[in-house]
């Protein structure tokens, strides 16, 4: 290790901005002047309010590091309330959510650079947040709890890309009207309550075909091809939900199992679905594999499942062709798999047939 090389604890934020690439698709020079008002206006300033500092500017997103995680926290949370009042109505191809990762840990420093397993996982903290929210490891939460007026829900251990031990994580959204409490109050007995209520209560299942759309699992290196997954599925969930027949779990629920390897069956409990779509993105040569199939909850087979190849030269129109590729095969299926679920019913569930 250099002279201008050594080790300090710091707290370490990742925040990007969710859907960059379709964002930039849409509207580049209005985006990027979006982006840079608010860098400069507030987060760049907040950031040294609270005594941290920027490390880099990746494109859509940052790292900094902060002398504390209170600081550090306290920081997000006002990047996150701040953020989610500007325009809350405004339609979904202009709103610009942040995701924010917070973790404390161990860094090599290098001249203005930081490195490390604390800022690995910062970074998978911010892929593992919801869009508006935060995400913050165990450390994080030991060192803040009692001291903001925030809190955090338990988000349970989860098995994160190339890290070798599974995070316990602790999450924050600005929707949640739970996290206006202080974070110290009765965590454990809250904790344990939701977790009996959710293991004794079903969620209720709604009268249309209900379908959660899990993030699409991209198996490339790229940050590109990351955020061509996540611009395809919620598009995919924006597509569906426009049909008057299906119900479709909001993205931000959908993607709290970003990163995860959950079990189908217990995200159809979770979520209250009959259907699951899961997917992955992959390169292969010069072209891009998307593979999707849909699954049956309660029973975990498969229903449909179909590969689609585009070109990866173009990454926005290869998002819009097999986006919309995905839905125009997803809607037939679904309807033949609820004539199907409707036709096994005893013929004294009439009101069933009301639904075609």
């Amino acid at each position: 290790m250099g002279d201008d090389t050594h080790r300090r604890l710091a707290a370490i934020v990742s925040a990007d901005v969710v859907g960059y690439s379709r964002l930039m698709g849409a509207d580049e020079a209005g985006t990027h002047a979006r982006l840079k008002a608010r860098y400069t206006e507030f987060i760049e300033p907040k950031i040294s309010q609270h005594d941290g500092r920027v490390v880099k500017l990746m494109g859509d997103g940052l790292l900094a590091e902060f002398p504390s995680a209170v600081s550090a926290v306290a920081w997000a949370v006002e990047l996150q309330q701040k953020f989610s009042q500007i325009d809350p109505g405004q339609n979904f191809d202009e709103r610009i959510d942040y995701r924010v990762g917070v973790n404390l840990g161990d860094v090599i420093v290098a001249g203005d650079d930081i490195f490390g397993d604390g800022v690995n996982v910062a970074a998978r903290l911010q892929e593992a947040a919801e869009p508006g929210g935060i995400c913050i490891s165990d450390k994080v939460h030991a060192e803040v709890a009692g001291k903001l007026e925030v809190r955090f829900m338990d988000g349970g251990a989860q098995a994160m890309k190339n890290i070798a031990q599974a995070i316990q994580v602790w999450r924050w959204s600005p929707d949640d009207q739970d996290s206006q409490r202080n974070i110290g109050q009765d965590e454990t007995q809250n904790t344990a309550s939701v977790a009996s209520t959710n293991a004794s209560v079903d969620p209720t299942m709604p009268d249309k075909a209900s379908i959660a759309v899990l993030p699409l699992d991209c198996m490339s290196d790229s940050r590109e091809h990351e955020y061509l997954a996540d611009g395809m599925t919620e598009d995919i969930i924006t597509l569906l939900a426009r049909i008057p027949n299906f119900f479709v779990i909001a993205r931000n629920s959908s993607f709290s199992y970003k990163g995860q390897n959950p079990n189908i069956t217990q995200v159809g409990r979770e979520l209250g679905v009959r259907y699951v779509v899961e997917s992955s993105l992959r390169p292969v040569g010069d072209r891009l594999r998307v593979t999707v199939q849909l699954i049956e909850a309660a029973s975990g087979n498969h229903i449909w499942a179909e590969r689609f190849d585009a070109d990866g030269d173009n990454l926005f129109d290869v998002q819009d062709e097999i986006t919309t590729a995905i839905v125009a095969r997803l809607e037939p299926e679904l309807t033949r798999a609820e004539f199907e679920l409707m036709r096994r019913r005893p013929l004294a569930d009439l009101d069933a047939w009301d639904y075609f």
